[in-house]
């Protein structure tokens, strides 16, 4: 673990927001030259990042906050700590609903933006849990000593510094990368709008659900013997079932109709 990275003109500059801030600049990039290849203006796509990361981070306190509601109920003071407490899926969820708003507002094709920004958020998380890593955050339960996939956090405030925990943190990274490339290669498969969109959450929500079970950091909030993370995996699932669905349907009705025509 390296919580703090560097001191920049007497300033701490942490790994946890240096990771966070890579995984953004990487996923524009990418963004903004897959969407020029694609022939999709771009023009607004710095506007739509900017929409898509206060709904993000907005949803991800706003989360984060719900699972400690008892706790702040007793201590207040806790919604005053805008330094740690994120919940990645309310990050998911607020960009989404942020995304959506804005090209409600620009009268943009949101399952086109969805598709082409959505192999990016992939790759952001990626980055994102390497600066989990770091921080000692979102850590594993703990395994045996000679767990040969033990991972040891000398010193943290947050994981148990001293024993070996099962490396969550860097498993969902490499998930995460994983779900990048997988996801570049189904967008040249493409048939509609809003397929990649389906998959990412097929995909993600899975993954995410059966890697909650190693967890080990306590709050996270939850019910029925399943994490927030959890349930709201259960959802988002299906919903990207439902868009993939209803998607073929559709391409299937055009193609029908077309044939009709002829």
């Amino acid at each position: 673990m390296h919580y703090k990275l560097f001191d920049l003109g007497g300033l701490p500059v942490y790994t946890y927001g240096f990771c966070i801030a890579i995984g953004i600049l990487a996923a524009f990039f990418v963004a903004d030259r897959r969407g020029k290849k694609l022939g999709i203006d771009v023009s607004c796509l710095d506007s739509f990042t900017l929409w898509i990361l206060i709904g993000g981070f907005a949803g991800s306190k706003l989360l984060y906050w719900l699972t400690r509601f008892q706790d702040i109920l007793k201590d207040p003071s806790i919604l005053m700590n805008l330094s740690d407490g994120w919940v990645v899926y309310g990050g998911i969820l607020g960009g989404i609903a942020a995304g959506y708003i804005f090209c409600r507002i620009k009268k943009l094709n949101f399952w086109q933006f969805f598709d082409l920004v959505i192999p990016e958020v992939a790759l952001a998380q990626g980055f994102g849990r390497l600066g989990c890593l770091f921080a000692g955050c979102c850590y594993g339960l703990e395994v045996h000593d000679h767990a040969w996939y033990g991972m040891v956090f000398p010193e943290s405030g947050l994981a148990p510094a001293g024993v070996p925990l099962f490396p969550t943190q860097l498993l969902s990274s490499i998930y995460d990368f994983a779900l990048f490339f997988v996801l570049i290669w189904l967008a040249k498969k493409k048939k509609f709008d809003g397929e990649l969109a389906g998959w990412y959450l097929i995909m993600y929500s899975f993954g995410r659900f059966i890697i909650e079970f190693f967890r080990g950091d306590l709050v996270r909030g939850g019910a029925m013997g399943l994490s927030t993370s959890q349930i709201i995996s259960i959802f988002t699932l299906i919903g990207g079932i439902l868009i993939l669905v209803i998607g073929r349907k559709m391409i299937q009705k055009k193609q029908n109709h077309s044939s009709t025509v002829q």
